[in-house]
């Protein structure tokens, strides 16, 4: 095996003696390097039997030791948010170019009369600031003020009948304006306009003991949204000062989860968090990710099942096939492939030829596809590592655009869809009369695919009502805190860095935003599943050993709040009875000739 592994890279350096661990002349962490013994690369090199296909995870850790050691790797951002951050970039330029004009004083009044002002959603696509471009924050509300004074004037000339009502929505305007500048100003974006400082006098000991009050945190959070919701700012700034005193980064899962909603709170009373990714796309660096990519799959299995039940079904569908077409809808770098790739090279009678069609979002910068190819490169490398013969093509661009005739599909070949976790950062139908959703699920039925693979997390927080959409959050997100909690070390930099990626990013655009600004917008699978029947689909059951090994292997390597259980063709997995993610397996419902 040491053979296999030691592959000519430049700018590193190769020790000699046994075993497969090698050093860069870079100056990356030495702890990121992982050194295989004798034993478990013989027992790689050995035959796996039919029950084992897949179920190995080394490959991978051998794929992301590989990608450690290039150069340059430091300076790279994470490919997703670098997706995100441009869709949300291109959505802002949308709208500023866009010609919006006001609401008629006709809207306003219905709006008031139906109660629709109780969200935040009319009010701040006035005065949230749709991105960096537009300027600080006094010209947004000076620009909004003006609107108001426009309304004012419109209705001098005639509807007098509506005075009362436009009266109060001017009057509530105003005053949020007020507070939007206050909060604006603070350097820690405070929502209350008076700023009590403590006493000379008092102690330290007192602040000590109130922090120490045994609080319900969920039930702060959720008073400090229906403050948001009617628009009480004093009371909400009131409930974030106190969440505040009971929270921290540092802490354990009920004050990490205060501290980061408190956080998207804020920012939507302030209006701050027009791009809720920015928080996270300057500071995570690729290497950082890969880090916390390894620490998380050894102490969460939610990941690894979903790979595990998707590489599995595609190699026995495979069984007998000369080519296999995988067409990835969000390869990313490519971490599922691996346990497939070396699946297929000890597949009996020899492995078949592996074409892999890599779809992402475009890139930021002149070279949109250049870390899609990147990653075919490294697929390539770990191909002939294990004697695959390797076809790679790719495309980067927003997968409603995507149509057939970009895809080459060849006859004769075995064609899975493959779509892991993903999906729901395609828009829905609240964002586009014809659902951008829809239509990638359609593209999906038109490639006439043997297998459709998908995998998605099971959220309830894509209500278009703020506060039902924030409760859903915060019992998910309280779900995902506790498995933290209870599978990764409290002061271990990869939980931070994991509870930043997988769930801060998300719970600052579902609370904080509205509109385009939401780029996380899940459903619960069984919506999922109206969904790809409407496209055209039918569930294929899952192998029944597949779900059998998936509960072994949780239940000898994992915490024992981890659920693996089935609802028909779907695979649920859970933390102490809450479903977080649902796999299935899909084919056309008519197969085309």
């Amino acid at each position: 095996m040491d053979s296999v592994l030691q592959v000519t890279v430049d700018g590193f350096k190769f020790e000699n003696g046994s075993g497969s661990c090698c050093k860069p002349m870079n100056n990356l962490d030495e702890s990121c390097f992982t050194c295989f013994d004798e034993s478990e690369s013989q027992s790689d090199s050995s035959s796996p039997t039919e029950s084992k296909v897949c179920s190995d995870y080394l490959p991978v850790f051998k794929y992301i030791n590989d990608m450690l050691m290039e150069e340059d790797l430091e300076d790279q951002p994470c490919m997703l948010v670098d997706s995100l951050a441009l869709q949300a970039a291109e959505k802002s330029f949308y709208e500023v170019l866009q010609d919006q004009s006001p609401p008629t004083s006709d809207q306003i009044s219905n709006d008031l009369e139906d109660g629709s002002l109780g969200n935040f959603s009319s009010i701040t696509s006035l005065h949230q600031p749709t991105s960096d471009i537009i300027g600080s924050p006094e010209v947004v509300s000076e620009e909004s003020t003006r609107r108001y004074h426009h309304r004012d004037d419109d209705l001098e000339g005639g509807r007098k009948s509506k005075l009362p009502a436009i009266s109060t929505m001017d009057e509530l305007a105003e005053k949020y304006e007020e507070v939007l500048l206050i909060c604006q100003k603070n350097n820690h974006g405070e929502a209350s306009p008076n700023k009590t400082k403590p006493a000379k006098g008092s102690s330290n000991r007192s602040k000590q003991q109130k922090s120490e009050q045994p609080v319900d945190m969920r039930d702060l959070l959720m008073q400090c949204a229906q403050a948001v919701a009617s628009f009480d700012q004093s009371r909400a700034a009131e409930k974030l000062k106190e969440i505040r005193e009971h929270s921290s980064i540092r802490g354990d899962a009920t004050q990490r989860l205060g501290y980061h909603l408190a956080e998207a709170l804020e920012a939507r009373i302030t209006g701050t968090m027009a791009t809720p990714i920015s928080a996270t796309y300057s500071r995570t660096s690729m290497v950082d990710i890969l880090k916390a990519y390894k620490g998380f799959v050894q102490a969460c299995p939610t990941l690894r099942m979903c790979y595990f039940t998707a590489n599995r079904t595609i190699y026995e569908l495979a069984s007998k096939a000369t080519t296999l077409h995988i067409i990835d809808f969000g390869i990313l770098y490519g971490f599922q492939l691996p346990c497939l790739i070396q699946a297929l090279s000890n597949r009996e009678g020899g492995p078949p030829l592996l074409r892999v069609t890599g779809i992402e979002l475009p890139q930021s910068g002149f070279r949109p596809s250049e870390r899609l190819e990147e990653t075919g490169r490294r697929l390539k490398r770990f191909c002939d590592k294990f004697k695959v013969p390797f076809e790679y093509s790719f495309i980067a661009k927003n997968w409603e655009d995507i149509t057939l005739d970009e895809l080459v599909i060849n006859s004769g070949e075995t064609t899975v869809v493959n779509c892991i976790l993903r999906l729901q950062y395609t828009p829905d139908e609240t964002m586009s009369l014809n659902s951008p959703r829809d239509t990638v699920l359609k593209l999906f039925r038109d490639i006439n695919p043997d297998l459709f693979v998908f995998a998605e997390i099971n959220g309830t927080y894509n209500s278009p009502f703020f506060l039902t959409r924030f409760r859903e959050a915060l019992f998910h997100c309280s779900a995902l805190f506790d498995m933290y909690e209870a599978t990764l070390p409290e002061e271990d930099d990869c939980r931070t860095l994991v509870e930043r990626e997988l769930i801060v990013r998300d719970a600052m655009s579902v609370i904080a935003c509205e509109g385009s600004e939401r780029f996380a917008r899940p459903e619960t699978y069984k919506q999922w599943q109206v969904r790809i029947l409407r496209a055209g689909f039918k569930p294929a059951k899952l192998n029944k050993e597949i779900i059998k090994h998936a509960k072994e292997i949780v239940k000898q390597r994992y915490h024992k709040d981890f659920v693996i259980d089935n609802d028909n063709h779907w695979m649920l997995q859970g933390w102490k009875g809450r479903v977080l993610y649902a796999v299935s397996c899909w084919k056309p419902a008519k197969k085309c000739l």
